[in-house]
């Protein structure tokens, strides 16, 4: 079966473990691909491949100034992301809620003579 590829949509882009480093650091600012490179400890070819593909994907905007690049976040294009993870919430909040349960129980078994 021939791979998906990455430059599909937001989903496939961020299965790299590198791109979603990129996002992080990235952040809420603007960043050059030197700062990238330096910060992440990557090559300047690996860093533009990576921001490539989030560029094909609308992940991230880039702003020419001069002879410098400068990348950012683009946050609406990262909202189908946050809607599927956010259909686990309810889930994952329930499954704690029982674990801080079962803890408080073992703590006052413990503390009961």
């Amino acid at each position: 079966m021939a791979r998906t590829p990455t430059t599909t949509d937001a989903f496939n882009a961020v299965a790299e473990a590198s791109r979603r480093e990129i996002l992080d650091a990235i952040g809420a600012g603007e960043i050059t691909v030197s700062e990238l490179v330096d910060r992440l400890g990557l090559s300047q070819p690996q860093v533009s491949k990576h921001l490539g593909v989030l560029r094909a994907v609308g992940l991230v905007l880039v702003r020419a100034d001069g002879r410098h690049r400068w990348y950012r976040v683009n946050g609406p294009a990262l909202k189908p992301i946050h809607d599927w993870v956010r259909s686990f919430e309810r889930t994952w909040n329930t499954r704690l809620d029982r674990l801080d349960d079962l803890l408080a129980e073992l703590t006052s078994q413990e503390e009961a003579p």
